[in-house]
């Protein structure tokens, strides 16, 4: 797949991004009213991997609207987020200034971060369906190692490829684990909120396995330090979850039987 054609697939799932900002800054889902009142939008999974954040350089990749890259910012982090979608980083920038926060923002597709951005930070970090936006890791994976200082870490959380592999209706297999094919989907709606898009919008996902997601990363000389994969989600985003007594969702008809998280954290040497 070329560039050209890389780059018209990322401006439909663009499009779609643009179109929900408004509502996800709305839904219950970001519940931005408990956000501005001192709530956390970090998760366990991910605080675990960063460790402590205070005086460190974070930049967040495929921020959306800057919930983390704000909460990061509170927990004493330099942060700078990047996203591709206009009306979420207007809306990034905004909530910053409303908090009076001193985080960072940039418009600009993650495959061309290192145009934008030219500091290289303590931390990189990634969290819950980004990955699965992008066709290609390896040039993805070069950005993640030239915005780190040596030492650095870099954090990815993110639904389990098992999750991807599920039809719309996550009750049986239909994709496959491996990168082989583009995941088209006709979507009018969120997994956050009650949006209606009409007509349908087209959306381009792709399935990466652990293989391809590893070996990106230690080819750019990144060092392997931890590697957990979950049996629950922190999010109630795919239809048939319930929550559990742990106050993780998931599948009813699964139980327990699949993965639904993984979280990694790297080193630069």
């Amino acid at each position: 797949m070329t560039r050209a054609e890389i780059d018209q697939l990322l401006a439909a799932n663009k499009a779609v991004w643009n179109k929900r900002t408004d509502a996800h800054m709305a839904s219950e889902f970001y519940n931005v009213k408990k956000f501005r009142e001192g709530k956390s939008s970090l998760n366990p999974f991910e605080l675990e991997l960063l460790g402590n954040v205070k005086g460190k350089s974070v930049l967040h990749l495929q921020c959306h609207f800057g919930q983390d890259t704000l909460s990061l910012a509170r927990m004493g982090a330099k942060v700078t987020g990047i996203d591709f979608t206009d009306t979420a980083i207007a809306a990034a920038k905004n909530l910053n200034a409303d908090l009076g926060l001193d985080a960072k923002f940039e418009c600009c597709n993650v495959y061309d971060t290192r145009q934008h951005i030219k500091e290289i930070f303590d931390i990189v970090f990634t969290s819950y369906g980004t990955i699965g936006w992008l066709p290609d890791l390896k040039p993805w994976a070069k950005v993640v190692s030239e915005s780190l200082k040596p030492g650095g870490k870099f954090v990815i959380v993110d639904f389990h490829p098992f999750v991807w592999m599920l039809d719309a209706d996550y009750e049986s297999l239909q994709y496959s684990y491996f990168n082989h094919e583009i995941i088209v989907t006709d979507t009018t709606g969120s997994y956050a909120s009650q949006i209606n898009l009409h007509p349908p919008m087209k959306e381009y996902g792709w399935n990466h396995p652990f293989t391809d997601l590893l070996s990106s990363l230690v080819r750019e000389g990144l060092i392997l330090e931890l590697f957990n994969e979950y049996d629950g989600s922190p999010y109630n985003c795919f239809p048939g979850m319930e929550a559990g007594s742990d106050g993780l969702f998931r599948f009813t008809k699964w139980e327990k039987k699949i993965p639904l998280i993984y979280g990694i954290r790297f080193r630069k040497p």
